[in-house]
């Protein structure tokens, strides 16, 4: 451990305020581990949230770290010769994080380490504004350098941007975060004891351990009369478990053993159905031996066969037995028999543990023996079994009412009280078709006659309603956010933003604020663009069915994912940073002064928003719907106040920007749907950290900044303009940029002529430009690297450009539409040895495919609509182009 840091520094002192201020986070790192380490007093605030908080600024606290580290080796280690020290407590922040990697979950409950919990989120969330206050700084002094003229460096030096300046400026800031930290540190009344139960840790974990197993543990009864609404359910199941001629007749040993998975989210009533299954009598008859064990997140193989094994002899195994020994005893005991095996909850997604298990299962064993698996995991499902998943889908709301009316009143006493059944019906609408919270809200009211207690049910998110301590909900959801990798925890609590009815969610949107609020990390193994990375981290957390209703959507512009989450799952991630979000509305009267995120819902009178948000000075987002009208004192109290805005999102804005928005240098994401207004300002290209802008239904744009080349961090850009040619200096320029997308152009003739400089450009998208010429202007060698190129409404283009053929190693995704004078395909199509895909819709001049099309050796999918010719050129077996395309393994051909 370290007991002091030393720097020696020989610039300007304003420098050594940072470094000296790395301690006082490595020792708050410290205390937050005690936080997760502690359970010694009682209180009645929820666990569920104080644990999700200490997982939440532990987290915070390992990132900033790492942030710290990584800052310092490129920014500050060689010039202020602070390496070793940093090394060193890299070193030791590594160590702390293995040993909490190795921890057993911990309980909080000291109602007072609430406060403190918060504060030190709030100091973490500070740190991380200041942190970011270097970076851009550095984009800062790329622009200047590449960009500027000596005089205007000059003045620039001399103005509040100044070196020395920035140095002083966020000395001063990094002090404020240093006092903060000192003050928590001295806050004995809070962190003392904690100290005191350091030498008891190990026999509290113990016993928690043992206490948590316990409460969790499953049985394989149920009396059927107790469930209701699962009788299809109950069917299916049974029908895949019942002798088939498959399993009669199948010569391979691992599917012997046939493995149906049960998936759905935690409280669904995935064990209920598998108890159902176990004690159904055609079950029962079928099988000569039945086996229920209980997983749960620790899939050790020693102890499984030791339950497996209790579980076939139906007695405790008293004995302690070798894994050797046990599993020759497992063996004997499933040999010869047809077994029925439920492996219930089950978290592991090691296919080698699992692979382990499986071959002491299937050993001389029956053929007909199924094992059935409960997950809240499809990467389990996938791991584990041989037949595609059953979803459990929520009860239904009638059956949803019923088991409400059995849980919440005595048989009959619903008719005596009308008026709290009423109340009642709204409580099961809450629960979105989850037995366990109809269960347990019905449970908390039973006997409960006072309206008041009901109407507090009704109208308190469910995380509230467990200060009561009774409730059981979240605490079973809770393991599926425990139980997350770390670099999904902070991407799953953003989701807290997402609308809560209806599939409005948009994948592409959530993992753009992912990006812009830093929350993604590239592994170093993985060569993988930002937005690949988002994109791998949304099937993550969808595999593990956080997200439901997942519908596909491919257009022109890009391939994404509509989305919506469990009501249940929803409460738990606004359980996890509740004191982050907030909702303003007409009946919005306050907000809490620390909130980072802003979404802006119907409201009525606008000139009151500065005064509610006057108090407001660390907003990181901020979004707002049609129904909101923006005036000129919003803008200009977000813009004045919120120095850290990240995520900026209007819609309908009917105003001009000011200029002041070029003082939001931490903005990263900026979307601006239709309006009325008529330019952007030239301020807007002093953001150098932004990388996501949108205005491409903004359709009365005439002018475009004129410096955009110096948007050095934009990634992404979709875009509309009256004018008739791009200005140098513009968009061509835009080295950082992997999506192009021009749309709705109705004046432009031309490309921009620096398209050479768009090396990083992956997706490109031209989309209702009617004047638009891609072949007559001078588009030469051209460095293309695209892999997705659509082309959408442009009428003038009657060939594709030769310097398409830039991309011909590249391009994996061709989309052509509505480009009613495309005549033909070029030969050089079939040099496109990447391609995956080809789209042709609605070009009914397009008569035929080029020959050569059977070297399209990647291309796995075709679609032809609405080009009669090509259509019928195309036609299965008689077409005179199918034998080109007979080999393509998906073909789609229709009129529209």
């Amino acid at each position: 451990m370290l007991s002091s840091f030393t720097l020696v520094i020989k610039t300007h002192e304003a420098w050594k305020v940072p470094y000296i201020s790395l301690i006082r986070i490595f020792k708050i790192t410290k205390i937050i581990i005690l936080v997760r380490q502690t359970g010694k007093t009682k209180s009645t605030f929820p666990l569920t949230h104080l644990n999700n908080m200490a997982e939440l600024v532990l987290d915070l606290a390992s990132k900033l770290t790492e942030r710290l580290g990584s800052l310092a080796y490129n920014e500050i280690c060689l010039a202020w010769g602070v390496k070793t020290d940093l090394q060193k407590l890299e070193r030791t922040i590594s160590t702390i994080k293995n040993a909490l990697d190795d921890a057993e979950e911990k309980q909080v409950h000291n109602k007072g380490l609430q406060s403190a919990l918060q504060q030190l989120k709030d100091v973490f969330r500070d740190a991380e504004d200041v942190l970011d206050e270097f970076e851009c700084e550095a984009l800062r002094r790329q622009v200047v350098k590449t960009y500027y003229n000596t005089a205007r460096k000059v003045r620039r030096f001399f103005s509040r941007s100044n070196p020395i300046a920035f140095r002083l400026r966020v000395g001063h800031e990094i002090t404020e975060i240093r006092e903060r930290l000192d003050e928590l540190i001295a806050n004995k009344a809070i962190f003392d004891h904690l100290t005191d139960h350091q030498g008891d840790l190990d026999h509290d974990r113990n016993v928690r351990s043992v206490n948590v197993r316990r409460e969790n543990m499953t049985h394989s009864f149920i009396p059927a009369s107790e469930v209701i609404g699962r009788d299809s359910d109950k069917e299916v199941i049974v029908d895949l478990l019942m002798p088939k001629t498959v399993d009669q007749q199948s010569g391979n040993s691992q599917r012997i053993v046939s493995i149906i998975p049960i998936v759905g989210i935690g409280g669904l009533g995935k064990t209920t159905l598998a108890k159902l299954v176990y004690n159904d009598e055609r079950i029962v008859g079928n099988f000569d031996l039945r086996m229920w064990v209980y997983v749960s997140v620790d899939f050790d193989i020693h102890r499984l066969m030791e339950k497996i094994l209790s579980s076939a002899l139906g007695t405790e195994i008293s004995e302690k037995m070798s894994v050797d020994q046990l599993q020759a005893k497992l063996r004997e005991s499933l040999k010869d028999k047809k077994y029925l095996l439920v492996l219930d909850d089950v978290w592991n997604e090691d296919r080698i543990q699992w692979s382990e298990l499986r071959n002491l299962l299937i050993d001389g064993i029956k053929l007909g023996s199924k094992i059935l698996v409960t997950t809240r995991n499809h990467s389990v499902a996938s791991i584990m079994g041989t037949v595609q998943p059953y979803n459990l889908a929520g009860l239904s709301y009638e059956h949803c009412l019923s088991l409400f009316r059995k849980s919440a009143f005595k048989e009959g006493d619903e008719k005596q009280h009308p008026h709290l059944f009423e109340i009642g019906k709204e409580i099961v609408k809450k629960c979105g078709g989850a037995p366990l919270a109809v269960r347990t809200l019905g449970s908390q009211l039973y006997s409960e006659t006072d309206e008041r207690r009901w109407k507090l049910v009704r109208d308190s998110k469910i995380w509230e309603l467990e200060r009561e301590g009774s409730g059981h909900i979240l605490p079973a959801l809770r393991l599926s956010y425990t139980q997350l990798p770390s670099y999904l925890k902070p991407c799953l609590a953003y989701c807290a933003y997402l609308p809560k009815k209806g599939l409005n969610c948009n994948s592409l949107e959530l993992i753009h604020c992912w990006m812009a609020h830093g929350i993604l990390q590239s592994r170093d193994n993985e060569n993988l663009e930002m937005e690949e990375v988002g994109e791998q981290y949304f099937k993550e957390l969808w595999a593990r069915s956080f997200f439901e209703n997942v519908e596909t959507v491919e257009d022109e512009f890009d391939l994404y994912y509509k989305f919506s989450m469990h009501d249940l799952i929803y409460d738990l991630v606004q359980s996890i940073g509740q004191d982050e979000w907030s909702v303003v509305d007409s009946s919005t009267k306050d907000i809490v002064e620390n909130v980072r995120h802003l979404s802006f819902l119907e409201f009525d009178n606008i000139l009151m928003v500065p005064t509610i948000l006057q108090k407001l000075k660390k907003v990181r987002s901020i979004t707002t719907v049609k129904e909101v009208t923006i005036d000129e004192s919003f803008l200009d109290t977000c813009f004045s106040k919120f120095k850290y805005l990240r995520v900026l999102r209007f819609v309908e804005l009917s105003l001009e920007l000011p200029s002041s928005i070029g003082a939001l240098k931490h903005l990263r994401y900026l979307y601006l749907e239709e309006g009325e207004m008529t330019k952007l300002p030239n301020a807007i290209c002093k953001l150098q950290s932004l990388q996501i802008l949108f205005f491409s239904k903004c359709e009365n744009i005439e002018e475009l900044p004129r410096d955009m080349g110096n948007l050095i961090s934009l990634r992404l850009l979709m875009m509309t303009t009256k004018e008739a040619c791009f200005q140098d200096n513009g968009v061509g320029c835009l080295k950082s940029l992997r999506l192009l997308a021009i749309v709705n152009c109705g004046n432009l003739i031309s490309l921009p002529r620096e398209m050479n400089y768009l090396s990083a450009l992956r997706t490109l998208i031209l989309a209702d430009c009617e004047q638009l010429d891609l072949v007559t202007q001078h588009y030469k060698a051209i460095p293309l690297r695209l892999e997705k190129l659509a082309i959408d409404g442009l009428p003038r283009i009657t060939e594709l450009p030769e310097w398409f053929r830039g991309a011909a190693n590249t391009l994996q995704y061709l989309w052509i539409e509505d480009c009613s004078n495309l005549g033909s395909l070029p030969g050089w199509l079939t040099d496109l040895t990447s391609l995956k895909k080809l789209v042709l819709k609605r070009c009914p001049k397009l008569l035929s495919l080029p020959e050569g099309m059977d070297r399209l050796t990647a291309l796995r999918d075709l679609k032809i609509v609405g080009c009669p010719e090509l259509q019928r050129r195309c036609e299965r077996d008689t077409g005179e182009d199918w034998p080109k395309i007979a080999r393509i393994p998906n073909i789609y051909i229709s009129n529209w």
